[in-house]
């Protein structure tokens, strides 16, 4: 499995030397983490210009989504191969790079332009992002004092929420503002000329960003980045030593663990909630019962849904200090099923700002959910994460979504959104509680 991020009761092991100033790679790393962030979102702003640009049903521009996710199933395990081999620098500048290209790629796309070369570049920047995510986390949380590896994680998953915030305001403004699907009234008919038009539209901004991951490939490759040590060495000694593969997977002591199994499907389930109100947003809000307003102007809207998980984040992590996880987690997932509730039922202004809520309410869910997930894995730990790291690919399945919104209406798809946020209420007060705990792991050069 992936190494990723061990925040439970297994403690990382850290073997960096005393005197090294761990600022300045931090600072770069946290970049990074911006970057996949704004990508990632730009997509909220991209899927409604496709869908204009393609005469795309809502199953076929959620489409799109999926193929992005299922990168993350695809990637995940190649990534941690290729860190092996090549260490975990080289891997972030490959990561960079692949999404570079990806990004050059979505340009022939739309000058084309192609629904099929824009869906293979899209998967391609993914699985830089891929790379990227197994590389960059465990470096994160290796560098620097152990005692303050939380804050660390804190500060990158901040500056990741800041390039989910900050995405919807260059999408709009570069893509949706620059293009007549984008600042037509919703239902307007676009001319042939017009959707070929709109779709260069798209050539600019994705110069744009693939120049920043140039730069910021060049800068790695050239930055001395503190080494990691023996920080990420997988734990062994609880891998079946016999049988057939598919006997030592299902044999393995991890499925005995309830937090882990049902939390993978906690962290799946819980994709498929985010990206689909994330991708529905734009055509959602820009309805003429509900916003009726642009989808250059929707995006605007999009910007608070982002805005509203990074200040949750902030505020969940600090009640989570006297607080237990479990509880705070089941809050909110109750205060997001209501606010679903509300976008499903009513219209006008009251459904707009409803589903602007679901971002504060759906803020702590993901991380909350893997440090449930992997507590009392002890030195299984590394192997549950990437189990959920892997989950991370239902985010693919928001193409249900799209097909329950071209068959019973928009509106009504939320309610998929609001049964996956009674799954997390479920895992919050009971999935999660801890079963066959494992010892800790004893550091490396402990008594």
């Amino acid at each position: 499995m992936p190494p990723v991020v061990s925040t439970g009761d297994a403690p990382v092991v850290h073997a960096q030397p005393s005197g090294v100033r761990y600022g300045p790679a931090l600072t770069l790393l946290a970049s990074l983490f911006f970057m996949w962030g704004f990508i990632t979102v730009i997509n909220g702003t991209l899927l409604p210009h496709l869908r204009s640009v393609f005469e795309l049903s809502y199953f076929q521009a959620a489409l799109i989504e999926s193929v992005w996710f299922i990168a993350y199933f695809f990637a995940s395990i190649p990534s941690a191969l290729l860190i092996e081999r090549i260490g975990y620098k080289k891997s972030l500048v490959t990561g960079l790079l692949i999404m570079a290209g990806g990004s050059i790629g979505m340009t022939v796309g739309a000058w084309m332009p192609s629904y099929g070369v824009t869906l293979l570049m899209l998967f391609v920047i993914a699985s830089g992002i891929t790379l990227l995510q197994v590389a960059a986390n465990p470096y994160v949380a290796v560098i620097g004092k152990p005692e303050t590896a939380s804050s660390r994680l804190n500060l990158v998953q901040a500056m990741n929420s800041a390039g989910t915030m900050l995405a919807p305001l260059f999408g709009g403004y570069l893509i949706l503002g620059r293009s007549k699907g984008g600042t037509a009234a919703a239902g307007t008919v676009l001319t042939e000329a017009e959707r070929l038009a709109d779709a260069q539209s798209v050539i600019l901004p994705y110069l744009l960003v693939a120049a920043v991951l140039v730069i910021l490939a060049i800068v790695i490759a050239r930055f001395p980045l503190p080494a990691m040590g023996t920080a990420t060495q997988r734990a062994k000694s609880h891998e079946p030593k016999a049988g057939s593969l598919a006997s030592r997977f299902w044999n393995h002591p991890l499925w005995q663990h309830r937090n882990l199994t049902l939390g993978v499907v906690a962290i799946f389930i819980y994709l498929i909630a985010e990206i689909g109100v994330g991708n529905l947003f734009v055509n959602f809000v820009s309805r003429p019962e509900i916003g009726n307003m642009t989808a250059e102007q929707a995006s605007r809207y999009l910007t608070l849904l982002w805005g509203g998980m990074m200040v949750g984040r902030f505020v969940g992590s600090a009640v989570m200090a006297k607080i237990d996880a479990a509880k705070v987690l089941a809050v909110f997932s109750i205060g997001a099923f209501v606010v679903m509730a509300v976008t499903i039922f009513t219209t006008g202004p009251i459904a707009m700002w409803s589903l602007i809520l679901v971002g504060l309410f759906h803020s702590i869910m993901f991380p909350t959910i893997f440090t449930l997930a992997i507590k009392g894995l002890g030195p299984l730990t590394e192997e549950g994460s990437g189990l959920l790291v892997m989950a991370i690919a239902g985010g693919a399945l928001v193409a249900v979504q799209g097909w329950i919104a071209d068959h019973y209406g928009l509106q009504a798809s939320f309610v998929l959104t609001a049964v996956c946020e009674l799954y997390i209420l479920f895992y919050a007060l009971w999935g999660s509680k801890v079963t066959h705990a494992e010892a800790a792991p004893v550091p490396q050069g402990a008594e």
